[in-house]
């Protein structure tokens, strides 16, 4: 077991599959000689050459377009976007080609292509550069969507993606790339569509992914000097979705809390609860409480974006008022 900042995992999963697979590469804007905006590349393109490690110009669409071409070739690209805000300007390819392709073919055309991109705010970028998208792609059949929380799931699950034949969508957060934690040393595999109990606890159950898992064992830590034991349930995978983790501890705790940094409406937090509410209502003690942003555009101001985003004293207070 190794300590690594998260986005050194992710540079550790890169460079083991590209060694283990010559048909991996990765491709994006400024992943070379710069090493990406979050250096998760630096380095990769002095050991494995320019033609692996591709610096492309700044057009979501058409790179994105090459690597689903190349994943139909029998490549296995990683393209990473350099924010979640700009995959926008590639949605066309993803949600008619990349999602698609492969069921319209009837299974003829593979598609293993994963696309990286960190979302999510508190870096002071406004309102077009700070937002969470992840539910935009949770949205759509055919694509997978991974949102790993700390350094060991980021490197097990995009070794796993990179495997797989089917489109990923890998969301990261800007402001977990310095964090760090324990990675299994060796060959380490996160399974698609399993979810991992972060914290065990008994009176309620807060579902939390990306930055809001950490916030969420920040809130729980704080609630445990009063007695009170929060469950913290990390789905890791947003589609697949392991409803039966989760499932399995509202049983156990009969309340719940589900925290995300997107915005509610038509959210992930929204989906999780509709489940919840229709495969264990007779279990829930309590209504289910949501913690999301506010709905706004994200404010440049420091103290707006502060106020726009949820932490921990968010979490807190919907704990305590299931627990009312």
């Amino acid at each position: 077991m190794s300590v690594k900042l998260y986005r050194d995992a992710l540079r550790e999963a890169h460079r083991e599959e590209m060694l283990r697979d010559d048909r991996v590469f990765a491709l994006g804007e400024e992943i070379g000689k710069w090493g990406g905006s979050f250096l998760v590349t630096k380095g990769l393109q002095e050991e494995f050459g320019p033609r692996r490690i591709i610096d492309t110009p700044i057009a979501e669409e058409g790179y994105i377009g090459l690597a689903i071409g190349a994943a139909m070739a029998g490549l296995r690209p990683i393209a990473e976007v350099m924010t979640i805000n700009f995959i926008i300007l590639a949605m066309d390819q993803i949600v008619n080609h990349a999602a698609k392709l492969r069921y319209m073919s009837g299974g003829q055309i593979e598609m293993p292509l994963v696309i990286r991109s960190p979302g999510g705010g508190g870096l002071q970028m406004a309102a077009q550069h700070s937002q969470s998208l992840e539910a935009w792609f949770a949205h759509v059949p055919g694509l997978i969507v991974v949102a790993p929380s700390t350094p060991a799931d980021a490197k097990g699950l995009l070794k796993t993606c990179v495997r797989d034949d089917n489109p990923v969508i890998f969301v990261e957060h800007e402001l977990l790339y310095f964090i760090k934690g324990d990675v299994p040393d060796g060959e380490h595999l996160v399974p698609i569509g399993l979810a991992d109990v972060k914290r065990p606890g008994r009176q309620v159950t807060v579902v939390a992914w990306l930055k809001m898992v950490h916030e969420a064992l920040k809130a729980a830590d704080a609630l445990a000097k009063d007695g009170i034991e929060v469950e913290v349930v990390d789905p890791r995978t947003l589609r697949p979705l392991d409803m039966a983790t989760i499932l399995a501890s509202v049983r156990k705790t009969n309340r719940v809390v589900i925290a995300q940094e997107g915005w509610r409406v038509a959210s992930m937090a929204s989906e999780i609860a509709c489940r919840i509410q229709a495969e264990a209502f007779d279990h829930l003690d309590a209504p289910i409480e949501l913690v999301t942003s506010a709905e706004v555009p994200m404010p440049y101001a420091r103290n707006l974006e502060r106020a726009a985003i949820p932490g921990a004293q968010q979490i807190i207070d919907a704990v305590r008022k299931v627990l009312a």
